[in-house]
């Protein structure tokens, strides 16, 4: 059967696959646009497959809130170049499956993945995507928070992303205060919303460099718990987000920044995704 350009135009909209890769779709599918179809998805599937092991250091990372902004969700779909993360319908793609998760209530990357989108699962439309662009693309990350208000932040490269969560707004709009504070998480990186929520392991870790320290300089071995203990309260204040200075005004502390705005509003959850 003589495959027209017309046909390939048809297949090239129906996919965005490429054009000559449409022309040998249809001539191996005898014309017929479902093989076609499928004969693309198998592609994407190879390509998808021989780059298994190739590493997705550029992205795109995109929120959203719901429910009276009462919950967020931040996702961050990875690839290999800068290139492909800045073409729009990289953008697009990202955007889509934000919503498609958001409308159906996902909760977890694996139940975004199993969703069905143009007829097959979001997994298998990703394989399709990177059968059609050529590189490796995966969803990184996804956070869902939940709390009276949260608050989204992304950065201007689209690369950084920060959602957090205030409890006890009294009613208030909190989005200016909330905005600082995500601002916050983006550049100062703490490991928790305050002592509670840091692991045991990095307790554990840092009570031994503060040892270790100690002791390279010498101080007395019966002294050393008593000094990296004080070494952790350091760490605390400096790596856990309420107790961090404020960023625009180093006379305050987060806790005491939020409680200026409304008594006793808090944090009780935040999520921070960086690309690369």
């Amino acid at each position: 059967m003589a495959i027209t350009a017309q046909d390939v135009n048809k297949l090239r909209q129906m996919t965005g696959a490429g054009m000559m890769d449409c022309k040998k779709a249809l001539t191996e599918a005898d014309g017929d646009f479902e093989k076609a179809v499928d004969i693309l998805r198998k592609k994407g599937q190879k390509v998808s497959a021989s780059r298994a092991d190739r590493e997705t250091k550029e992205g795109l990372v995109v929120t959203r809130l719901t429910n009276g902004n009462a919950s967020g969700t931040l996702m961050s779909l990875t690839c290999e170049t800068d290139f492909v993360a800045k073409n729009e319908g990289f953008g697009d793609f990202a955007n889509s499956l934000i919503d498609l998760a958001v409308s159906n209530g996902s909760t977890s990357s694996a139940e975004l993945l199993a969703l069905t989108m143009d007829g097959i699962t979001v997994a298998e439309k990703i394989i399709e995507m990177t059968g059609k662009i050529g590189e490796k693309l995966e969803i990184s990350h996804f956070e869902v928070v939940n709390a009276d208000q949260v608050v989204s932040y992304v950065h201007s490269n689209g690369k950084l992303g920060v959602l957090v969560g205030l409890v006890n707004t009294s009613g208030i709009n909190a989005e200016e205060a909330g905005k600082d504070v995500a601002m916050q998480i983006a550049a100062m990186n703490p490991v928790a919303v305050d002592k509670d929520g840091v692991d045991a392991s990095t307790i554990e870790r840092e009570i031994e460099i503060g040892k270790e320290q100690a002791r390279a300089e010498g101080k007395p071995e019966e002294m050393l718990e008593k000094i990296a203990q004080g070494k952790l309260q350091k760490f605390y204040k400096e790596n856990t987000l309420l107790s961090q200075q404020f960023v625009k005004d180093n006379s305050k502390t987060i806790t005491q920044y939020l409680d200026g705005v409304s008594k006793g509003m808090t944090v009780n959850v935040f999520k921070r995704i960086s690309i690369g």
